[in-house]
């Protein structure tokens, strides 16, 4: 089902090139939801922007506008309003009929796209041997909800984990390894990730002090690098046991995930700086080849080149993402490539497209965006980071999550002197706990930074996930408090819509699809939160004050119900797509 706004588009364009001839076909209608209720419920502002190239007023053109629109079906006469706004307001008619066709549709109107696009999202990517940190929090979370919103809208998506397993830093640890705890190189899990990630901080003092270790670790790299079976043998061991605990993350997020790390494109490195080089793109700089780019200087003001293979003859970040790009496009058939890092990597990718760009790796049929985020700080307005300054591990701040929700359910239950089972608490806790870090991260507006706080996040008031899944909750329990079995009552039943707030939520229900498209363009997942609690929760819980349900007559009676139950299953769907499950009972 079309957006109302497609809809109302579709008119409008159509009138347009019936009224002032085929030049303007294509033009934007300007169609935006009212921003005062009194006025309607959307606005065009087409006439104000075509007064200059039509040479007439602008009431002018919208009258003529007004007199030739075929909206009928969906809106009350349209009516002008100031220099020559047109305000339009949805039939109850319409809205009912629109509510009607959604009672057995799953996707509730949300078609799949017209045409499906091979769409990659590039996220999370934390480091081997090293643990995932709060750092890792919002690519990952991001990452994941824009993959399900893509692959909800029908399209093929490749979820990769672009993760840090190749490099200097491999040579490094193996070679302290080989000194201090060999059998780590040998046996599988004879440390934990802890001992590894310590040890890693260790090798990284000797590297930077000590010559001698620092020569050694480079050699340790150039064996990785001819695949010599001891150096090849400890380092997938690393891998493993990185990759086990990346795991024990990615299953308390729900999160799917393809791993493709550095090392499977280090083959194809010396042919990404062959191309450039045939391209005439390469110039040395004191040794190391580089591109040097339009529109990026240093604090000189000189030139700013990537550089594609330092003086030592070894490749970088930039050598891998060109090499990572000529695959994603030339090998899985990329049309959209999505990179979730944060913003501190703008400049680094800007520059990596441009030569991607001007290499040919990236045709012009391809679409690439850099999807940047903000830091993630503690209630002090400073990086989030434990009382001893380090860096926060992310299973810990999950743990806390869960234990803080556990601690809140069973004061509640307490004082509501309720009675649950140890399943019970445990299911809420773990979803609840979960549901308010993601919710507290996606409601924000990815590009700027936010502060983290377990109160906020958990309260039940206000913009959070407690509270949206208990509108869920207490929508599903209307339906246990009547014994409605909502199924038998969708299709064969009609809504009536009466009341304001009954017309209010209908009208935000319908919203969804024109919601869940712009996300998939922007990529701005609050987008969607502020839809569903704004929208959806707010105006439900309106409805619910001002509309009996189970003591209305009928069919007043079940038409409520079925406002109900399509509530619930737009919260549903919505929380879904941000990767958070529904509870029936809270």
């Amino acid at each position: 089902m079309n957006s109302i706004i497609e809809q109302l588009n579709n008119r409008f364009s159509e009138t347009l090139v019936a009224v002032f001839g085929s030049n303007l076909a294509g033009v934007d209608p300007l169609i935006f939801p009212a921003s005062n209720p009194k006025f309607g419920d959307y606005q065009s502002n087409i006439a104000l922007s075509l007064a200059k190239q039509l040479g007439q007023q602008p009431r002018a053109i919208a009258q003529q506008l007004v007199d030739n629109l075929k909206l009928a079906d969906l809106c009350e006469n349209p009516t002008i309003a100031g220099p020559g706004f047109i305000n339009l307001t949805l039939k109850p008619a319409y809205l009912e009929t629109q509510l009607n066709s959604l009672q057995k549709d799953f996707r509730l109107g949300v078609e799949k796209a017209k045409q499906s696009q091979r769409v990659i999202v590039d996220f999370s990517s934390p480091n081997i041997a090293k643990e995932m940190h709060v750092g890792h929090l919002r690519s990952t979370i991001i990452g994941d909800c824009i993959a399900r919103i893509l692959e909800f809208r029908g399209h093929d998506v490749l979820r990769l984990n672009h993760v840090g397993d190749w490099g200097t830093q491999f040579g490094m640890l193996i070679a302290y390894l080989r000194e201090v705890f060999p059998d780590a190189l040998t046996t599988a899990d004879v440390l934990d990730i802890g001992d590894l990630v310590a040890f890693y901080k260790q090798a990284k003092i000797r590297f930077d002090e000590d010559e001698n270790f620092r020569e050694v670790a480079r050699q340790e790299v150039v064996k990785l690098q001819a695949g010599t079976e001891d150096s090849r043998h400890a380092w997938q061991l690393l891998c493993d046991q990185s990759r086990r605990e990346f795991q024990v993350i990615y299953d308390l997020l729900d999160i799917k995930l393809t791993e493709r790390g550095e090392s499977f494109y280090n083959p194809l490195l010396p042919e990404v700086v062959e191309d450039l080089d045939k391209q005439g793109l390469l110039k040395e700089d004191a040794g190391a080849k580089c591109v040097f780019l339009e529109g990026f200087i240093n604090k000189e003001g000189q030139p700013l080149p990537l550089i594609v293979q330092k003086s030592d003859g070894g490749y970088n970040y930039a050598t891998t993402d060109l090499a990572a790009i000529k695959y994603r496009v030339q090998q899985d058939g990329a049309e959209r490539i999505i990179y979730v890092t944060d913003a501190g990597q703008s400049h680094h990718f800007s520059q990596v497209f441009q030569v991607a760009k001007r290499a040919g790796f990236l045709p012009d049929n391809v679409e690439v965006v850099h999807v940047p985020f903000g830091l993630v700080l503690g209630e002090d307005g400073r990086k989030l980071k434990t009382r001893s300054g380090d860096t926060i591990k992310l299973k810990d701040l999950l743990d806390e999550a869960v234990d803080r929700a556990r601690k809140d359910l069973e004061q509640r239950l307490e004082q509501e002197n309720r009675k649950e089972s140890k399943e019970f608490i445990d299911r809420v806790a773990q979803v609840v706990g979960i549901s308010a870090v993601k919710y507290a991260d996606l409601s924000q507006n990815r590009t700027s930074n936010y502060i983290f706080s377990y109160d906020k996040m958990l309260s039940l008031q206000g913009n959070t996930a407690p509270y949206m899944l208990y509108a869920y909750a207490r929508v599903k329990s209307i339906g246990r408090e009547g014994n409605i079995d909502f199924e038998s009552i969708a299709g064969d039943s009609k809504v009536i819509l009466e009341h304001e707030t009954e017309l209010a939520l209908a009208k935000a229900i319908l919203q969804l699809t024109e919601v869940i498209k712009y996300v998939e363009r922007d990529l701005m997942p609050n987008r969607l939160c502020e839809y569903l609690y704004e929208e959806v929760s707010k105006k439900f819980n309106r409805f619910y004050e001002n509309c009996p349900v189970l003591k209305a007559e009928e069919p007043i009676r079940t038409s409520r119900l079925i406002l109900c139950d399509l509530t619930a299953r737009t919260l549903k769907l919505g929380l879904s797509l941000l990767g958070i499950p529904v509870l029936e009972r809270m």
